[in-house]
Protein backbone atom coordinates (compact mmCIF):
# COMPACT_ATOMS: atom_id res chain seq x y z
CA UNK A 1 0.00 0.00 0.00
CA UNK A 2 1.41 3.32 -1.14
CA UNK A 3 1.89 6.08 1.44
CA UNK A 4 -0.46 8.84 1.70
CA UNK A 5 0.75 11.64 -0.08
CA UNK A 6 0.61 14.33 2.75
CA UNK A 7 0.04 13.56 6.30
CA UNK A 8 -0.13 15.70 9.48
CA UNK A 9 0.85 13.86 13.02
CA UNK A 10 -0.76 15.82 15.69
CA UNK A 11 0.02 19.06 14.64
CA UNK A 12 -0.26 21.77 17.33
CA UNK A 13 0.21 25.86 16.39
CA UNK A 14 0.48 28.65 18.67
CA UNK A 15 1.51 32.25 18.30
CA UNK A 16 2.99 34.47 20.78
CA UNK A 17 1.26 38.10 21.27
CA UNK A 18 3.69 39.90 23.92
CA UNK A 19 3.56 37.15 26.65
CA UNK A 20 0.43 35.71 25.87
CA UNK A 21 0.47 32.14 23.68
CA UNK A 22 -2.12 32.25 21.46
CA UNK A 23 -3.27 28.25 20.75
CA UNK A 24 -4.62 27.65 16.88
CA UNK A 25 -3.77 24.26 16.00
CA UNK A 26 -4.64 21.60 18.59
CA UNK A 27 -3.40 18.49 17.40
CA UNK A 28 -4.39 18.00 14.35
CA UNK A 29 -3.85 14.54 12.31
CA UNK A 30 -5.21 14.26 8.75
CA UNK A 31 -4.15 11.69 5.55
CA UNK A 32 -4.12 12.83 1.98
CA UNK A 33 -4.27 10.30 -0.38
CA UNK A 34 -3.18 10.75 -4.29
CA UNK A 35 -5.64 12.17 -6.17
CA UNK A 36 -7.95 12.98 -3.62
CA UNK A 37 -10.05 16.40 -3.17
CA UNK A 38 -10.07 17.07 0.72
CA UNK A 39 -12.32 19.96 1.78
CA UNK A 40 -11.13 21.69 5.11
CA UNK A 41 -14.35 22.80 6.38
CA UNK A 42 -14.77 25.55 9.77
CA UNK A 43 -15.57 29.24 10.88
CA UNK A 44 -13.36 31.99 10.70
CA UNK A 45 -10.50 31.34 13.17
CA UNK A 46 -10.98 27.33 13.44
CA UNK A 47 -7.24 26.91 12.05
CA UNK A 48 -7.75 26.23 8.69
CA UNK A 49 -5.53 28.88 7.12
CA UNK A 50 -3.04 28.06 9.46
CA UNK A 51 -3.02 24.46 8.88
CA UNK A 52 -2.78 24.62 4.81
CA UNK A 53 -0.07 27.12 5.63
CA UNK A 54 1.82 24.55 7.69
CA UNK A 55 1.06 21.67 5.37
CA UNK A 56 2.44 23.84 2.78
CA UNK A 57 5.90 24.48 4.87
CA UNK A 58 5.53 27.72 5.13
CA UNK A 59 5.13 28.15 8.92
CA UNK A 60 6.67 25.01 11.00
CA UNK A 61 4.20 23.49 13.68
CA UNK A 62 4.76 24.16 17.48
CA UNK A 63 4.60 20.44 17.43
CA UNK A 64 3.79 17.18 15.87
CA UNK A 65 5.43 16.58 12.39
CA UNK A 66 4.42 16.58 8.68
CA UNK A 67 5.27 13.93 6.19
CA UNK A 68 5.73 14.22 2.54
CA UNK A 69 4.82 10.65 0.47
CA UNK A 70 6.06 9.00 3.95
CA UNK A 71 9.07 11.05 4.26
CA UNK A 72 9.05 13.69 7.54
CA UNK A 73 10.31 17.03 6.12
CA UNK A 74 11.70 17.82 9.86
CA UNK A 75 15.58 17.91 10.15
CA UNK A 76 15.56 19.07 6.09
CA UNK A 77 17.80 21.78 5.72
CA UNK A 78 15.74 25.26 4.58
CA UNK A 79 17.02 24.94 1.21
CA UNK A 80 16.21 21.44 1.35
CA UNK A 81 12.29 22.04 2.75
CA UNK A 82 12.10 24.96 -0.14
CA UNK A 83 12.79 22.38 -3.23
CA UNK A 84 10.39 19.64 -1.46
CA UNK A 85 8.01 22.16 -1.28
CA UNK A 86 8.25 23.74 -4.97
CA UNK A 87 8.06 19.84 -6.53
CA UNK A 88 5.46 18.45 -4.27
CA UNK A 89 2.78 21.14 -3.53
CA UNK A 90 1.32 23.83 -5.43
CA UNK A 91 -0.72 27.00 -3.72
CA UNK A 92 -3.52 28.91 -5.07
CA UNK A 93 -4.88 31.66 -2.82
CA UNK A 94 -8.38 33.51 -2.41
CA UNK A 95 -6.57 36.69 -3.43
CA UNK A 96 -4.24 35.73 -6.56
CA UNK A 97 -0.67 37.12 -5.14
CA UNK A 98 0.29 37.66 -8.89
CA UNK A 99 2.70 40.37 -9.28
CA UNK A 100 1.15 43.24 -11.18
CA UNK A 101 4.43 44.48 -13.44
CA UNK A 102 4.54 40.50 -14.72
CA UNK A 103 2.07 39.23 -17.68
CA UNK A 104 -0.19 36.69 -16.97
CA UNK A 105 2.82 34.19 -18.99
CA UNK A 106 6.04 35.82 -16.53
CA UNK A 107 3.67 35.00 -13.31
CA UNK A 108 3.66 31.70 -14.27
CA UNK A 109 6.67 30.98 -15.08
CA UNK A 110 8.51 33.13 -12.11
CA UNK A 111 7.22 29.61 -10.04
CA UNK A 112 10.08 27.86 -11.89
CA UNK A 113 12.84 31.00 -11.95
CA UNK A 114 12.21 31.29 -7.97
CA UNK A 115 13.81 27.65 -6.83
CA UNK A 116 16.25 27.68 -9.75
CA UNK A 117 19.69 28.89 -10.31
CA UNK A 118 19.95 31.48 -13.30
CA UNK A 119 22.43 28.77 -14.83
CA UNK A 120 19.65 26.25 -14.85
CA UNK A 121 17.01 28.38 -15.09
CA UNK A 122 18.56 29.99 -18.19
CA UNK A 123 19.23 26.30 -19.56
CA UNK A 124 15.86 25.11 -19.80
CA UNK A 125 13.67 28.73 -20.59
CA UNK A 126 12.38 27.37 -23.52
CA UNK A 127 11.02 24.33 -22.17
CA UNK A 128 9.53 26.14 -19.31
CA UNK A 129 8.18 28.58 -21.40
CA UNK A 130 6.27 26.01 -23.68
CA UNK A 131 5.29 24.46 -20.58
CA UNK A 132 3.80 27.17 -19.03
CA UNK A 133 2.14 28.34 -22.39
CA UNK A 134 0.39 25.16 -22.54
CA UNK A 135 -0.74 25.77 -18.97
CA UNK A 136 -2.45 29.15 -19.90
CA UNK A 137 -4.20 27.71 -22.59
CA UNK A 138 -5.53 24.94 -20.73
CA UNK A 139 -7.09 27.05 -18.32
CA UNK A 140 -8.58 29.27 -21.14
CA UNK A 141 -6.09 31.97 -21.08
CA UNK A 142 -4.52 31.21 -24.63
CA UNK A 143 -4.91 34.35 -26.02
CA UNK A 144 -4.14 36.57 -22.30
CA UNK A 145 -0.61 35.81 -22.58
CA UNK A 146 0.86 39.18 -22.54
CA UNK A 147 -1.80 40.92 -20.36
CA UNK A 148 -1.24 41.92 -16.76
CA UNK A 149 -3.05 41.40 -14.02
CA UNK A 150 -4.94 44.77 -13.99
CA UNK A 151 -5.81 43.82 -17.68
CA UNK A 152 -7.54 40.41 -16.63
CA UNK A 153 -10.57 39.75 -14.60
CA UNK A 154 -11.03 38.34 -11.44
CA UNK A 155 -11.92 34.57 -12.40
CA UNK A 156 -8.63 35.29 -15.28
CA UNK A 157 -6.39 36.24 -12.52
CA UNK A 158 -7.29 33.17 -10.77
CA UNK A 159 -7.13 30.87 -13.60
CA UNK A 160 -3.16 32.40 -13.79
CA UNK A 161 -2.97 31.25 -10.43
CA UNK A 162 -4.06 27.97 -10.71
CA UNK A 163 -1.29 27.81 -14.22
CA UNK A 164 1.18 28.44 -11.64
CA UNK A 165 0.38 26.40 -9.26
CA UNK A 166 0.60 23.28 -11.50
CA UNK A 167 3.89 24.49 -13.10
CA UNK A 168 6.30 22.04 -11.23
CA UNK A 169 3.16 19.06 -11.71
CA UNK A 170 3.43 18.97 -7.59
CA UNK A 171 1.47 15.95 -6.25
CA UNK A 172 -0.52 18.16 -3.92
CA UNK A 173 -2.61 21.55 -5.03
CA UNK A 174 -3.41 23.58 -1.61
CA UNK A 175 -5.83 26.19 -2.34
CA UNK A 176 -6.93 28.73 0.43
CA UNK A 177 -10.54 29.58 -0.48
CA UNK A 178 -9.76 30.19 -3.84
CA UNK A 179 -13.33 31.06 -5.26
CA UNK A 180 -13.82 33.12 -2.33
CA UNK A 181 -13.14 36.67 -4.11
CA UNK A 182 -15.33 35.48 -7.04
CA UNK A 183 -19.35 36.37 -7.75
CA UNK A 184 -21.06 33.40 -8.16
CA UNK A 185 -20.83 32.47 -11.87
CA UNK A 186 -16.99 33.15 -11.93
CA UNK A 187 -16.66 30.72 -9.28
CA UNK A 188 -18.56 28.06 -10.79
CA UNK A 189 -16.14 27.93 -13.66
CA UNK A 190 -12.83 28.06 -11.51
CA UNK A 191 -14.41 25.14 -9.46
CA UNK A 192 -15.16 23.10 -12.82
CA UNK A 193 -11.92 24.31 -14.20
CA UNK A 194 -10.44 23.00 -10.64
CA UNK A 195 -11.69 19.53 -10.53
CA UNK A 196 -11.16 18.48 -14.48
CA UNK A 197 -7.40 19.41 -13.67
CA UNK A 198 -7.74 17.23 -10.80
CA UNK A 199 -8.96 14.29 -13.17
CA UNK A 200 -6.51 14.38 -15.80
CA UNK A 201 -3.76 14.87 -13.15
CA UNK A 202 -5.09 12.87 -10.52
CA UNK A 203 -3.38 15.09 -8.11
CA UNK A 204 -4.56 15.67 -4.67
CA UNK A 205 -6.29 19.33 -3.44
CA UNK A 206 -6.50 20.18 -0.46
CA UNK A 207 -9.20 23.01 -0.50
CA UNK A 208 -10.01 25.41 2.38
CA UNK A 209 -13.74 26.85 1.89
CA UNK A 210 -16.58 28.48 3.77
CA UNK A 211 -18.97 26.72 1.33
CA UNK A 212 -20.83 23.66 2.04
CA UNK A 213 -21.85 23.67 -2.08
CA UNK A 214 -17.85 23.30 -3.08
CA UNK A 215 -17.62 20.99 -0.22
CA UNK A 216 -19.96 17.93 -0.42
CA UNK A 217 -18.09 18.17 -4.05
CA UNK A 218 -15.23 16.47 -2.60
CA UNK A 219 -14.47 13.27 -2.07
CA UNK A 220 -13.94 13.89 1.62
CA UNK A 221 -14.88 16.39 4.06
CA UNK A 222 -12.54 17.48 7.47
CA UNK A 223 -14.29 19.93 9.94
CA UNK A 224 -12.06 22.21 12.02
CA UNK A 225 -13.03 23.72 15.33
CA UNK A 226 -11.26 25.96 17.68
CA UNK A 227 -7.97 24.25 15.84
CA UNK A 228 -9.26 20.51 16.59
CA UNK A 229 -10.45 18.46 14.15
CA UNK A 230 -14.06 17.40 14.77
CA UNK A 231 -15.70 15.35 11.89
Amino acid sequence: MTSPVLTARCVHKSYRLGKTEIPVLRGVDLEVQSGEIVALLGASGAGKSTLLHVLGLLDPPSEGEILYDGRSVHGLSIRERARLRHDHTGFVFQFYHLIPELTALQNVLLAGMMTDSVLRYWSRRQEAKKAATALLERVGLGDRLKHRPAELSGGERQRVAIARALLAEPRVILADEPTGNLDSNTAEGVIELMFELQRERDAAFVLVTHDEGLAVRANRIIRLRDGVVVG
